[in-house]
């Protein structure tokens, strides 16, 4: 990897640093094209004058875009970290009383860009926002909702599309073509704006009412850049974006005798679009309850394997409760998925 204050490169992307600390050029080395239009920058912090009419922390006014200012005072800019598997730069901007400080990553073996944010917020009445006007051509982009996705407009031809110039999305929201696309992955930041090619995503919003200090504080969050060929199901969106979620740790554990397998899973299906999202103790016994979700709106065959012996399956609704009994054999259970349909299975295991 090669990493500077103008330049990272690894076997994925070629990034091109301007003086402001934004992305002047963003190269995919596999599909050997750029993700910006010529000309325009990407990760450009923008500050918008934010006074609703009404209910500050909730609302934005349509027209939030008609006084703003890009945040583009760069007090730092360097390398923090280059190594075998990992390079980041660090970028500091003042802006008023606040300062912004961004770490971007990237990995030799992942295939994502990491900005993680790191904001010692003192102002109100400002929205801010990152803005990434990504060069592919669509009408419409996905976004992640709990159990699923949906698509949204990028257009304003109608007023009930003009009214979506600031929706809320979860772990991850795409836009592609049809044999090429960009995912935003983030760890907590589910405001966000998409019109035409630009994609802003909502880092705070800073109200006076109810709380007259609200987002006056530390904030720390992060979000990825993850192009793709296919689109999102073939990508593996939302495998990615869990990664980000809930990233695999490493602990040093004391010996206690005994030995395990150079695999193992405590549950497991055998489909990429079924995505088991809880693993949880049952709430009125030892039961374990698995609740899994289906997000390419496909129909599938489904086997859940787990790692220990099963003595007792069943299905339950949300509430653990109305169990119907579920055929299985002493390590899986097999089940049909509708699309985006949301299942529970009770496993009482062998003793």
């Amino acid at each position: 990897m090669e990493v500077s204050t103008s330049l990272m490169k690894n076997r994925f992307f070629e990034i091109h640093f301007n003086a402001k600390g934004q992305f002047a050029s963003i190269k995919d080395l596999r599909a050997n094209r750029e993700l910006f239009p010529e000309g325009k920058a990407g990760n450009v912090i923008m500050s918008y004058e934010d006074r609703p009419h009404n209910f500050d922390a909730w609302d934005i006014n349509n027209y939030y875009q008609e006084k703003s200012w890009e945040v583009d005072d760069v007090s730092d800019f360097r390398v923090v970290e280059e190594g075998p598997v990992r390079a980041t730069v660090r970028i500091e901007r003042k802006y008023l009383e606040s300062v912004i400080v961004q770490y971007i990553s990237i990995y030799n073996d992942l295939p994502r860009i990491d900005i993680r944010n790191e904001i010692d917020w003192k102002e109100h009445l400002i929205l801010l926002k990152d803005h990434f006007p990504v060069d592919v051509h669509t009408n419409e982009a996905t976004f992640d909702i709990q159990f699923g996705n949906v698509k949204r407009t990028t257009c304003d031809n109608t007023s009930w599309d003009y009214s979506k110039f600031e929706v809320c999305h979860h772990k991850w929201l795409d836009v592609a073509e049809d044999n090429f696309g960009v995912s935003f992955l983030n760890d907590c930041k589910f405001g966000v704006s998409v019109r035409g090619t630009d994609v802003g995503l909502t880092m705070l919003k800073s109200a006076l009412y109810p709380n007259p200090e609200a987002d006056k504080e530390h904030h720390s969050f992060t979000y990825s850049i993850f192009p793709h060929e296919d689109d999102f199901r073939g990508a593996d969106t939302v495998g990615y974006a869990y990664s980000l979620n809930n990233p695999m740790k490493a602990v040093v554990k004391e010996q206690a005798g005994g030995t395990l397998p150079k695999e193992f899973s405590l549950v497991s299906v055998d489909v990429p679009n079924v995505i088991i999202d809880s693993v949880k103790k049952a709430e009125d016994s030892e039961d374990m309850i698995v609740r899994l979700y289906e997000c390419f709106n496909r129909r599938s065959a489904v086997t859940l394997t787990c790692g220990l012996p099963i003595a007792e399956a069943s299905f339950c609704n949300l509430m653990e409760e109305e169990d119907v009994k579920a055929n299985h054999t002493e390590n899986t259970v097999a089940f049909e998925m509708k699309p985006y349909e949301i299942k529970t299975v009770r496993i009482r295991c062998k003793k």
